[in-house]
């Protein structure tokens, strides 16, 4: 497999080392490298995500998704290579300063990563009260309108193991949406999830994103997820990104991996290894 599916968007093209480097997107990730032990994760990973869209990262199991995502959001240093969020490289800014650009994002989790010990009101309300000086009132207001937009407004009072799955992911995705992020990740909101409420969820995503606009990015392995909010699709395996482009051109390649896994067709270079 190579790489030429990629797309120019993906590169930085022919600027010279004296010109001002200006950030092309709002997350860039440079040649990334990062070994866990002996076994290589990501092989020299290169992406920009297109600003005010919704791009879906998908590829099997074990193939570096949810290790990329840790990276975009500075939870995890490459052992090589760069991501620029905002224009700056993360990893080269005090930690305060990558505390400070980490408020500009928002993380849904894969179980939504509430507080057990909170019910969903308080969960939601948590970053307001830890980043903000906002009052109650404030906080009561943005809560509600965020609960009201994925539709929990009634289970505030609800401890998280007293709602569904799929409820609970959306109280993540409240959570996630409170601080009014620039940048939203998702890791796999479809896991544990049935199909009907992995397509409500993901008519969810797609009905925000359009209100609010933002970067988006979806990790997921699940195709008609993928075919529900994207703008864009990046494949990666193997630790590399094999292709990317806009949801038109990735579900019509003709690349034999993309062609594949995009199918769930058994018959191709993917295998059971």
């Amino acid at each position: 497999m190579t790489t030429t599916d990629i797309t120019s968007e993906t590169r930085l093209g022919s600027m010279t080392d004296t010109q001002e480097r200006r950030p092309l997107h709002t997350v860039e990730v440079r040649n990334v490298h990062k070994r866990f032990g002996s076994s290589e994760i990501l092989k020299g990973l290169t992406v920009d995500f297109r600003d005010n869209a919704i791009t879906t990262v998908l590829g099997p199991s074990g193939t570096g998704k949810s290790v990329l995502l840790k990276h975009i959001v500075g939870l995890l240093e490459p052992d090589q290579g760069e991501v620029r969020v905002f224009g700056q490289n993360i990893w080269q800014v005090p930690e305060i300063e990558r505390y400070e650009l980490r408020k500009r994002f928002g993380v849904l989790f894969q179980d939504g990563a509430l507080f057990g010990s909170m019910n969903i009101y308080d969960n939601v309300a948590f970053p307001l009260r830890k980043h903000t000086q906002k009052t109650e009132r404030e906080i009561r207001e943005i809560v509600m309108d965020n609960l009201c937009v994925v539709g929990l407004e009634q289970a505030i009072h609800k401890a998280p193991n007293e709602i569904s799955g799929g409820m609970r992911k959306r109280a993540g995705f409240a959570r996630a949406l409170v601080m009014k992020p620039d940048v939203v990740l998702f890791d796999e909101p479809d896991s544990g999830l049935d199909p009907v409420r992995t397509k409500l969820l993901s008519q969810l995503i797609a009905k925000i994103h359009e209100e609010y606009g933002g970067t988006y990015i979806v990790i997921t392995h699940d195709i008609p997820t993928a075919r529900t909010v994207s703008d864009y699709v990046a494949v990666l395996w193997k630790g590399e990104i094999v292709h990317y482009s806009d949801a038109d051109g990735a579900f019509g390649s003709q690349d034999p991996f993309v062609r594949q896994f995009l199918a769930g067709a058994p018959d191709g270079p993917l295998g059971m290894d």
